[in-house]
């Protein structure tokens, strides 16, 4: 895979990372407040993921195309990062 259609599969996968978040926040205005703050502070930890693997994938898109792999590595590390969080905490929201 080249470095563009690897930007363009991370970007489709952080859309619906997003997307998922914003599902948790709709979610999160029909429920007690308890159970909302509970909810805000998932989301807001997903969306530091968001932001890491982004910054990430910024670093990736501004590298050259020989350097490109080398920061692959940290958009992996970022993105398996956001996944699990979003996997968990979908979970743990759900019970």
């Amino acid at each position: 895979m080249n470095k563009e259609a690897y930007k363009q599969k991370i970007e489709a996968e952080l859309e619906l990372a997003q997307a998922k978040i914003s599902e948790l926040k709709a979610m999160a205005k029909s429920k007690v407040a308890d159970t909302r703050i509970e909810y805000d502070k998932h989301v807001a930890e997903l969306e530091r993921h968001v932001t890491s693997t982004r910054a990430k994938l910024k670093e990736l898109a501004e590298s050259s195309d020989d350097a490109w792999e080398s920061l692959k590595d940290g958009v992996e590390t970022a993105w398996s990062s956001l996944s699990t969080a979003m996997k968990n905490t979908v979970s743990k929201l759900k019970d």
